[in-house]
């Protein structure tokens, strides 16, 4: 079984989604799985297809700027935080969810994070993917440079600057056809490299981050954080310390994976949130 790629318009903007189909009668839930920096929805192939033949049904969409979504200019869309939330509000609601577990990954996918903390009424159970939890994080190098003035106006226009952030996150080598899929945008529409500095100079990581940081102290959900070791920019002690204050958390250390545990450990990140899913709640 594979993913179905699907496009659905939400007031001025498109969005690029992937979906997987629970597998059997009965349908165990939905799962929502947003991406990090700079990836796409396509991260996610190869973990939605194998919970969907335990009965999950996933959804996976580009973020506005990202992908093959919409990528507005800023006088429509400005590209911070409170504005990419609004948006994933207007899409959940497009899908008609009122019920779902979230799982995030990496920088951007932390306004997923932001997301849940402000709508904790619409998640079932949240897991995090070597994800920035504390205010003390900042952005990697190989990111922060995307989003400096001419510099990141020459880098973001360049499709090979994805593919050298995303190795070098993952510190393994990622097959030709893959990496086909993440240059494909850059290739298509130099709107792709504009979203892209957008995005990375409107960040605002800090407030984001103090937020968060606040937020999961007082979080009551279930909350499984997936954490590859290997991660060359976020390391392993915040995400133990976040576990430690969760009322309801757990920790998945995967030794060998980097910042992009999904791309090269897909079989390790689904046994983990398969067992996290299921899990009966005490």
């Amino acid at each position: 079984m594979s993913t179905t790629e699907q496009k659905i318009k939400v007031g001025n903007l498109e969005w690029f989604y992937r979906e997987a189909k629970a597998v059997g009668a009965e349908e165990e839930g939905v799962v929502v799985f947003l991406h990090g920096l700079p990836a796409q929805s396509y991260t996610w192939t190869v973990i939605m297809p194998e919970l969907a033949t335990k009965g999950w049904r996933s959804l996976a969409p580009d973020w506005i700027g990202s992908g093959f979504s919409s990528k507005p200019q800023r006088r429509d869309f400005d590209y911070t935080p409170d504005t990419f939330i609004k948006a994933l509000e207007d899409l959940i609601a497009a899908w008609e969810l009122t019920k779902f577990s979230l799982v995030v990954q990496g920088f951007l996918g932390s306004m997923g994070i932001q997301y849940a903390l402000r709508h904790p009424e619409q998640i079932d159970r949240l897991a995090i993917l070597n994800a920035p939890l504390s205010s003390n994080a900042t952005l990697p190098w190989r990111m922060r440079q995307l989003g400096l003035p001419l510099v990141g106006d020459m880098l973001t226009q360049d499709p090979l600057s994805s593919e050298r952030i995303l190795e070098a996150g993952c510190r393994y080598i990622i097959a030709e056809k893959d990496l086909e899929v993440y240059r494909g945008p850059y290739l298509k529409t130099s709107a792709a490299g504009r979203s892209l500095l957008a995005t990375v100079q409107n960040l605002q990581l800090k407030s984001s981050l103090t937020e968060i940081e606040t937020g999961l102290k007082q979080w009551m959900h279930p909350t499984q954080i997936i954490w590859g070791i290997k991660d060359p920019w976020l390391d392993i002690d915040t995400a133990i310390a976040t576990v430690k204050s969760l009322a309801k958390g757990e920790l998945v250390k995967i030794e060998e994976a980097g910042h992009y545990p999904q791309e090269h450990y897909s079989g390790q990140v689904s046994d983990a949130l398969s067992n996290f899913l299921r899990r009966e709640v005490v």
